[in-house]
């Protein structure tokens, strides 16, 4: 028996693997999934079975934390967990190993469930304000948190809304997953950041939220602390950005003053795109600063050159052979009249 199999017989972790020509990071999991689960329709929980709904709390995973209502300890009003079947796991180390001449370690790390709203059919943006508010201070405290630990690299925040975009639960949820890597998409930003300030001394967010403000025709909004609009080089239609306008590399760092205003731009871009678009499928994710182990040469100028942002995916078209062979992707609706359709939401 090899060397690698006798290792997954030993372990329910499980693993990754690096892919030497591209550099990125995959998760192979330890149970591979035959070819009949593949046509099974996703998980859908309803209100009557949903085991993140309030007064179901035992029917999962036991909580990390959560934000109650003042003097109410008993009714959380948001709520973290553990993903039901993670990805990664906190528990162990990374094992480290060559495959031949491949690259793999443990799949070390965190998957957790953010339970954003305790009303199964209502998200967060239609609860008001102050719900969006602690949505995002939950974001920052399990970043924060996660931090710490010394063998994980990057935290990523994301959303799965409506089935189109990967959401198994109909309950309004994100989800948190911590890796040992920094994943390759967000590498291409540092890289492209780091390159950009290597050239000009600015950084190029900043940049780019000047030129979008003198030109405002991708501007969607517009708040005392953020802006939203539509990217120049859009991937898909639709596709908004949210960043902050005081320059700042890490999410985590997001002041007292900017959360609400944060939940106040967010509930009105996804309330804009829910009125244009009857049960859109989206996701959203914070690119974020890595946790900073110290590199040489690579990360001392990181607070000056990155920062921090949202963006909005809408889910409309299929990606085509075309784009995955060749990264290179065909916009059905300009930047600029996306912007317009949503401003005028």
């Amino acid at each position: 028996m090899k060397d690698s199999e006798l290792f997954m017989k030993k372990t329910d972790l499980n693993e990754l693997r690096k892919d030497p020509l591209l550099g990125r990071w995959v998760a192979v999991l330890n149970r591979s999934m035959p070819p009949s689960e593949y046509t099974m329709p996703p998980q859908d929980a309803h209100e009557e079975t949903c085991p993140l709904c309030r007064g179901r709390e035992e029917e999962a995973p036991k909580e990390i934390m959560s934000i109650r209502e003042p003097g109410n300890q008993h009714a959380w009003l948001t709520r973290v967990i553990p993903n039901f079947n993670p990805v990664f796991k906190i528990e162990g180390d990374l094992g480290r190993r060559g495959d031949g001449m491949y690259d793999r370690m443990n799949s070390i790390g965190a998957n957790e469930i953010i339970v954003e709203s305790p009303e199964h059919g209502r998200p967060p943006e239609d609860l008001g304000l102050d719900q969006m508010t602690k949505v995002i201070l939950t974001y920052r405290d399990r970043i924060t948190d996660l931090e710490r630990d010394p063998r994980l690299r990057y935290t990523l925040i994301y959303k799965n809304a409506g089935r189109n975009a990967g959401a198994v639960f109909s309950h309004p949820i994100s989800h948190l997953a911590s890796t040992p890597v920094i994943p390759k998409r967000v590498k291409e930003e540092l890289d492209g950041a780091k390159q950009y300030f290597a050239y000009k001394e600015r950084c190029i967010f900043c940049d780019i939220m000047r030129e979008e403000l003198r030109v405002g025709s991708r501007v969607i909004n517009e708040t005392r602390y953020f802006m939203a609009f539509c990217p120049y080089a859009s991937k898909f239609p639709f596709e908004t950005w949210i960043m902050p306008k005081r320059h700042s590399c890490s999410f985590q760092e997001i002041r007292h003053e900017e959360i609400e205003d944060m939940a106040l731009i967010l509930s009105g871009t996804l309330k804009k795109l829910r009125s244009l678009f009857t049960d859109i499928s989206f996701n959203y994710f914070i690119h974020t600063a890595p946790n900073r182990v110290p590199r040489k040469d690579h990360w001392h100028t990181l607070g000056e050159d990155f920062h921090w942002h949202l963006e909005i995916m809408p889910r409309f078209l299929n990606t085509s052979g075309f784009e995955w062979g060749s990264g290179f992707y065909i916009l059905t609706t300009s930047p600029e009249d996306a912007s317009k359709y949503l401003r005028e939401a």
